[in-house]
This record gives C-alpha cells, structure tokens and sequence, in this order.
C-alpha cells in the first residue's frame, strides 16, 4: 500500500497543547493509510506500551512514519489512542543518523506510547499511517538534508508492506 506524502501540505495536527485527548479522525482518513480489524466479539483491554512495526520504503532519503491506534466505534468515529513517530534516519540509533536509500525495504520499529484502554465488544480497532502531524511534530522536507536550514522539501512515495514475508503489525498488550 502506498501514500503521498507532500511537506508543503502535512498531514494537520488534531489536539496538542493545552486540549489534549481523543479525537475523531475520520476527516483526514483519506490521506493517510488505515487498517481495520473486524468488530470485536469481546471487550479487550490494552495495558502498557503499544508498537508498531512497519516494513516500507520510501523515494525519499528521510521521511517521518506516524502510526495511530484508533478505537472505531460502531457509527464510524475514528478516535485517537495513542500514536508515535520515527524520523526514518534515527532508525536504528537516536544518536547517530543514517539516510534510507530510496526504494530499499527497511524493519521500522515505532513506540506509540504506553495507554490502558478498553476497546468495547462490537467496536474495532484501527491503525493509522502516515508522515506527518504538523504543527505538533515538524515537518520532514524529505530531502535529507539539515533541519532548519533548508526552505524547500519534495514530495515522498512511502510504502507499507504486509504480507508473510513483511508483516507490518500492532503489538498490543493485552490483558488476560
């Protein structure tokens, strides 16, 4: 699955400082990637630190990788969880940063937090992709390049993989 992510138009921000909380996403679904399980049968309560794992590539040398959890409930509210961001060239250590080379398949692991909810029977769950939550983190140009020196960005094809081979995922811990 692929998206377009587009520096000069992000991907708004829906809460930050000082209204923090839930928020219903649904508006800006269509730019994002969204993935959706089936109605639960049962409540399931998450305690702890969820993650994501993405397998993905992008024609940029740096992009960001946002991933929201949502609680859909059964009028289709999409509201917000939790979520987390990685800026691809701190991947692998926040000290040290290494450029992706555009098109290459990459393991990238986001923490989104730790939050103890409950998703109710008959609501569903949903995991959100994207690059960008501007203003609340800044934006990525894609290029590569310094932050803060630059005044122009490119556009970047970002792909999600999820299949046997690249299995992007939530982890979820869930309580017994």
């Amino acid at each position: 699955d692929s998206y377009t992510y587009d520096p000069q138009e992000p991907v708004p921000s829906l809460l930050g400082y000082p209204d923090y909380g839930p928020r219903d996403y649904r508006p800006l679904e269509g730019r994002m990637l969204t993935y959706t399980s089936a109605p639960l049968e049962h409540d399931l309560v998450v305690v702890g630190a969820a993650q994501a794992i993405l397998h993905g590539t992008s024609s940029a040398p740096d992009t960001d990788w946002v991933v929201r959890l949502c609680d859909v409930e059964p009028d289709g509210r999409s509201m917000s969880i939790c979520d987390g961001i990685l800026r691809a060239r701190y991947r692998e250590s926040r000290e040290q940063a290494e450029l992706m080379v555009p098109g290459r398949l990459y393991r990238l692991e986001l923490d989104l937090a730790a939050t103890a909810y409950r998703f109710a029977a008959g609501h569903r769950i949903r995991a959100q992709v994207t690059s960008s939550d501007f203003p609340r983190y800044d934006r990525n140009l894609n290029t590569g390049g310094p932050f803060g020196e630059e005044d122009h960005g490119q556009a970047a094809i970002n792909k999600v993989f999820h299949d046997a081979a690249r299995p992007s995922r939530l982890i979820l811990p869930v309580m017994p």
